[in-house]
């Protein structure tokens, strides 16, 4: 995958300590606003492929560190859905002051944060990879996996999992208040057989009910990371763009 000579712009967005983000490409009207999904960070593997094949068909790439990730490790804000959806409306505010033109990637648990965010937003496209599109279920998969009821959840308010993972009283009550609504943006999906995060009846009822591009990698699981699932992608983002 080619880099070399690639033109990036690190700056910061936002009020107070500001959100680190790299403008990846040389000027132009159009830009792809891009989400990386959970413990991944601004200039990750897919960002990273996506800028190769972005910019050389007229994008700039926007791309942004969630809470607890990337440069973000060390601040106090936590990544709970909600401190999420605030940072994207900030970065949405900036794309649009900045390029008349925007489209979307977004990556896993991204992709929600994005369409609960943007549904109004007049974004021309979305490319969607291993998208987290029921948030509800997920949490509700782990809670049961590690037996973690709604009861024991609201009286500790924050349990970790054996793998590390948080589940947050507040992020569970935020996501079942706010589902997936509105979204009439063309949108792409590329999704692994395998994918055990969000289960393929999931997938298809969301593509079928939003008219999406559905394209289905057999074998790759939820995280792509093999030569042969990033050869996939690398098609794949050739195809959408």
């Amino acid at each position: 995958m080619e880099m070399e000579g690639m033109k990036i712009e690190t700056m910061k967005i936002g009020d107070n300590a500001g959100i680190p983000a790299v403008v990846w490409g040389e000027a132009s009207d159009r830009v792809i606003i891009a989400v990386h999904g959970n413990l991944s960070n601004k200039a990750d593997a897919p960002i990273r492929h996506l800028a190769v094949h972005a910019l050389p068909r007229g994008y700039q790439v926007l791309s942004f560190d969630l809470p607890e990730h990337g440069d973000r490790k060390e601040e106090p804000t936590p990544c709970k859905i909600q401190y999420c959806v605030e940072d994207l409306k900030v970065i949405m505010a900036y794309a649009r002051s900045r390029w008349k033109k925007i489209s979307l990637f977004a990556n896993s648990m991204g992709a929600f944060f994005s369409l609960l965010t943007y549904p109004k937003e007049p974004i021309e496209k979305a490319l969607f990879l291993s998208p987290v599109v029921d948030m509800m279920r997920v949490i509700e998969n782990m809670m049961a996996r590690f037996g973690v009821t709604q009861e024991r959840l609201k009286k500790e308010q924050t349990i970790v999992s054996p793998d590390g993972q948080k589940m947050y009283w507040d992020y569970y009550c935020y996501v079942k208040e706010h589902s997936v609504g509105e979204w009439k943006v063309p949108t792409y999906l590329l999704y692994g057989s395998q994918d055990s995060m969000c289960e393929s009846d999931t997938i298809y009822k969301f593509a079928e009910r939003y008219s999406c591009d559905l394209e289905i990698v057999e074998g790759a699981e939820h995280f792509f990371h093999t030569e042969e699932q990033m050869q996939a992608l690398d098609r794949w983002l050739c195809r959408c763009l």
